[in-house]
């Protein structure tokens, strides 16, 4: 096995590898929507931290990510890069040696440029792949889900409003989003993400398009849900997909069916507007999302991370 650096001239090969190995998974999880073409791995190629591995001419599998990014996951100090899913495969049968031996040599670059932060995104059926990068230290982080737009069996609470939001009110769902990055801070999660204030929330939401819809007890809201047209996915670009990117729900709602519901609330709306698929990615060290999520959406990612010894970067 040959591995070299990832060039423009291996676009045409990668992007049917990956398109076979997106394939593949549909297969074996029909709940995932069909895909006509990979993704456009031209700006993986331009940042020149991808490798590619051939025998006999052939092209076996390649690791491309994008430039790094400081505060990877937006709660740490550190520089990292990501691989998501469609920037990397492998032929089947050898995935094991194969991601083996592009690691290797990719990690080199990638600590080059700074990056002790590595992430990939691997198919969650790919024990073999997954295998070999937990042998490599790699443990996993996150995971992408999805469920067809369809509601969930779960009867209505008594008592309780489902409905969406106007633009004009996503002040109101703020205090949940408060709550939602209180609760990433606590253990065993630790994550201190960066908090927006009210105002610009609103505008953020705004501007991308974002839709909430809220639960109501009595008059007074007890729970969100918004939804985006991009998450940390790559089926996000498909014009019948939308992605929940925030939950909360107040402590003693919980375990009545709100949540449930409110999905169901977003789901008949959006299903009746042409949407087929509703995504969800979440921390897998977040053990209420993961209990929640891993129930009610089928996982077919999990993101696998690394973080390399600081001190490699200090001089001899």
């Amino acid at each position: 096995m040959t591995v070299v650096d990832f060039t423009p001239s291996h676009l045409p090969a990668a992007s049917a590898l990956a398109l076979a190995d997106y394939r593949e998974q549909q297969r074996r999880l029909p709940v995932l929507p069909r895909v006509e073409a990979a993704l456009n791995l031209a700006p993986f190629a331009a940042a020149g931290l991808g490798v590619a591995a051939f025998e006999g001419g052939r092209m076996v599998g390649f690791l491309s990510v994008g430039p790094p990014f400081d505060n990877a996951f937006g709660s740490t100090r550190c520089r990292g890069v990501f691989s998501p899913m469609g920037a990397h495969a492998a032929a089947p049968g050898r995935q094991g040696p194969v991601y083996a031996a592009m690691y290797q040599r990719a990690a080199a670059k990638w600590v080059r440029a700074g990056a002790l932060s590595h992430a990939v995104a691997l198919c969650a059926q790919g024990e073999e792949a997954q295998r070999q990068f937990f042998q490599y230290g790699f443990g996993l982080r996150c995971v992408d889900a999805i469920r067809p737009m369809e509601p969930i069996d779960c009867p209505p609470p008594q008592g309780y409003s489902f409905f969406e939001l106007p633009p004009a009110q996503f002040s109101s769902v703020y205090p949940f989003e408060a709550l939602l990055n209180r609760h990433f801070r606590a253990s065993p999660t630790f994550m201190n993400r960066p908090l927006e204030d009210c105002a610009a929330f609103c505008r953020s939401c705004v501007a991308a398009g974002d839709r909430c819809f809220a639960a109501a007890f009595q008059g007074r809201l007890c729970a969100y849900l918004k939804l985006s047209a991009q998450g940390e996915t790559f089926l996000s670009p498909s014009p019948r997909y939308r992605h929940i990117t925030g939950a909360f729900c107040l402590g003693e709602h919980r375990g009545k069916g709100v949540v449930q519901n409110l999905i169901n609330c977003a789901v008949r709306t959006l299903k009746g507007e042409g949407y087929t698929h509703l995504g969800v990615d979440f921390e897998s060290i977040n053990p209420a999302a993961h209990a929640f999520w891993g129930k009610y959406f089928t996982p077919y990612t999990h993101g696998l991370v690394r973080r390399v010894d600081e001190g490699i970067l200090a001089p001899l």
